[in-house]
């Protein structure tokens, strides 16, 4: 093996994720991704990538996103214009895997210029530089997007949904998610158990009035300030616990249930 080769993102399959998304990419289909905020779906598509070997182009969307961000634009560079490819077009010319992250948060307008590549056309209209390029069948369009935390206006409209086919992701099981923060975080199997009886606990408490909830994502960085020297219950309450409110009562029940668990 190569050494200078960047290591295989880590990813622990839960259930048949890895199977379906291959299918998915060898049957041409555009694929979407739903579930909660750091329960694994960008670290997925990653390791996806890495095993069909292909390139992976990811685009954060946001409300400020136009098309000339995605598609491309002219640029005048020295006297002279000259066309620059956006990631969405790039992607189509390396036959890469494109991940649009959370792409609820993009506008109706700018969804809408990609659907011809969700459908059997497969095709892509730059009409700023007169050109219509065609997906290459290495090409796949992958999407996420958490139902929980996106509200009203920001709800993907069917019309887009239902050019996907879906699958739906949730934080682990308590044992593979205890799994995932040792091997990830790096500290003992015990102390990842309680961790993750931390987050179930706090996913339970609807009373507290979160929009988010402790994540695996925060829990593993939580286990990296623990392998660095911060004690356990300071190292959650850092990562975890002041990420998720700054409603000091709430804080400080939060931290009560720290101090229970770990």
């Amino acid at each position: 093996m190569d050494a200078s080769a960047p290591s295989e993102p880590y990813y622990r399959p839960i259930s048949n994720e890895v199977e379906v998304f291959k299918l998915a990419w060898e049957q041409r289909l555009a694929l979407l991704l739903k579930g909660p905020t750091g329960c694994g779906k960008s670290r997925f598509v990653e390791a996806m990538a890495r095993k069909l070997e292909r390139p992976l182009i990811s685009v954060a969307c946001h409300d400020e996103t136009t098309s000339a961000d995605l598609l491309g634009r002219w640029l005048v560079q020295g006297g002279d214009t000259v066309w620059q490819d956006g990631p969405v077009t790039r992607a189509l010319r390396q036959g890469a895997i494109l991940y649009l992250d959370e792409v609820a948060e993009a506008r109706e307008d700018v969804i809408v210029v990609l659907h011809p590549l969700t459908d059997h056309r497969r095709e892509l209209l730059l009409d700023r530089h007169d050109e219509v390029l065609h997906a290459p069948v290495s090409f796949m369009l992958v999407a996420s997007f958490n139902p929980g935390y996106q509200r009203g206006l920001k709800e993907m409209k069917p019309s887009t949904r239902q050019r996907f086919v879906t699958l739906a992701f949730d934080y682990p099981p308590p044992k593979i998610e205890a799994e995932i923060v040792a091997t990830e975080g790096g500290i003992e199997r015990k102390l990842a158990e309680r961790f993750v009886g931390f987050a179930t606990k706090v996913r339970k408490m609807t009373e507290v009035g979160l929009s988010e909830t402790v994540s695996t994502r925060l829990l593993v960085s939580a286990a990296k300030l623990t392998v660095a020297g911060l004690p356990p219950r300071r190292a959650l309450s850092i990562a975890a616990v002041e990420a998720l409110s700054d409603d000091r009562e709430v804080v400080a029940a939060l931290n009560d249930v720290v101090s229970l668990m770990v």
